[in-house]
């Protein structure tokens, strides 16, 4: 009798393990800068992306009746594109269900050879080339607005709203940069392009080409590149006398850019957009957020946090539309998946782009980033 008790008591356990041996993980890859120069946005994306699997293991989210565990796996591609691919290549062999990133366009595009040949789906949260989501990769995906839109309103912006005349442009060399810039020029109709200069995603010596903007008198100042960049850019703008605003896309419209331009930021001295924006509707979701990350990590939200949050909550959604975390058999429902997101309804056009993107165009103001309007 005793034996017997004994044997139900180890069956009991060995099934009470196998029970939990049979929840399902559920591999979540994320890859972004999580060092570098870029390493505060890299961070902060990752961030939004870890709240998402918390908050679905929390509430145990289930695909097809059954519990699962989601995690995240995250990787540094240091916005370098050889170690993004590096890093795509890691998580493809180790089959994780779909990536949320890169951060980049420079390193979203050669990653996403990877994840199609793999059949992974990746969402960005930031990267806005269009030649992302143009390769014919069914398994790409953005949860913000592309270049065409992000530089063709800034364009326009620059000439209808602030009267424009002379404009000088910087690019840094990217994909990013030149993409956003390229889409400026064609929008900005009715001013002239006095001066068009170069620089590189990690210089910090803009003294040359800033001499060569000031003998152009411009009236703004157009930059496509990132906030490591543009903040000294400003510094040294201001140093040579060079007053005119600066305008750019969301890589320098972040929290950091006044601390990396200091004292030059002054009120209304940058105009910047981000590939982004809720409207009035969505305002207190994202207040809602913001006050939830800065609970959960100690500090503010720079951009990218709430887009890899709701690329995160998209993928999971079309997971349990198809009852499957297998990338070829939920794939299919996320190029047709609604969800309503904290940015906005996560939806996705043929190209795999987001539907209605909105954008938000940004100031700054007592060292604080200030909305002055959400576009779609």
């Amino acid at each position: 009798m005793q034996q017997k008790l004994i044997s139900l008591a180890i069956g009991a356990t060995l099934l009470a393990t196998g029970g939990a041996m049979a929840q399902e993980v559920v591999k979540i890859g994320y890859v972004g800068p999580l060092s570098g120069q870029s390493a505060h946005l890299g961070t902060d994306t990752s961030n939004g992306a870890r709240l998402a699997v918390e908050d679905l293991n929390a509430k145990g989210f289930k695909i097809d009746g059954k519990p699962v565990k989601f995690v995240l796996m995250a990787e540094d591609d240091g916005a370098e594109p050889k170690q993004a691919t590096a890093a795509a290549q890691k998580l493809a062999d180790q089959k994780v269900n779909g990536v949320i990133g890169h951060q980049t366009s420079g390193t979203s595009i050669p990653a996403s050879r990877i994840y199609y040949n793999a059949g992974i789906p990746q969402i960005s949260a930031s990267a806005t080339s269009p030649v992302y989501t143009r390769q014919k990769f069914n398994t790409t995906f953005r949860v913000v607005a592309n270049d065409l839109k992000l530089g063709g309103t800034l364009g326009k912006y620059a000439v209808q709203k602030l009267g424009a005349k002379r404009i000088a442009v910087i690019d840094d060399r990217t994909a990013y940069g030149m993409g956003v810039a390229t889409e400026f020029v064609k929008a900005a109709k009715g001013a002239q392009i006095v001066d068009k200069q170069f620089t590189t995603d990690k210089a910090t010596d803009f003294n040359a080409i800033l001499t060569s903007i000031r003998s152009k008198n411009p009236d703004l100042v157009f930059f496509g590149g990132m906030d490591s960049v543009g903040g000294p850019l400003l510094r040294q703008m201001k140093a040579l006398g060079i007053r005119t605003k600066l305008m750019g896309g969301d890589g320098i419209c972040t929290e950091a850019m006044p601390k990396l331009a200091g004292p030059t930021a002054g009120d209304d001295a940058i105009v910047c957009a981000e590939a982004g924006g809720v409207t009035p509707v969505q305002q207190k979701k994202m207040e809602e957020f913001a006050g939830r990350y800065r609970k959960r990590y100690g500090q503010e939200l720079q951009i990218y946090a709430p887009y890899s949050y709701d690329a995160v909550m998209a993928m999971a959604t079309a997971m349990a539309t198809a009852k499957s975390a297998d990338p070829k058999k939920y794939l299919p429902s996320l190029a047709k998946v609604s969800y309503p997101g904290i940015t906005g309804t996560i939806a996705f056009d043929a190209f795999g782009d987001i539907k209605d993107g909105a954008l938000t165009l940004f100031t700054f103001r007592g060292g604080k980033k200030t909305l002055i309007e959400v576009v779609k």
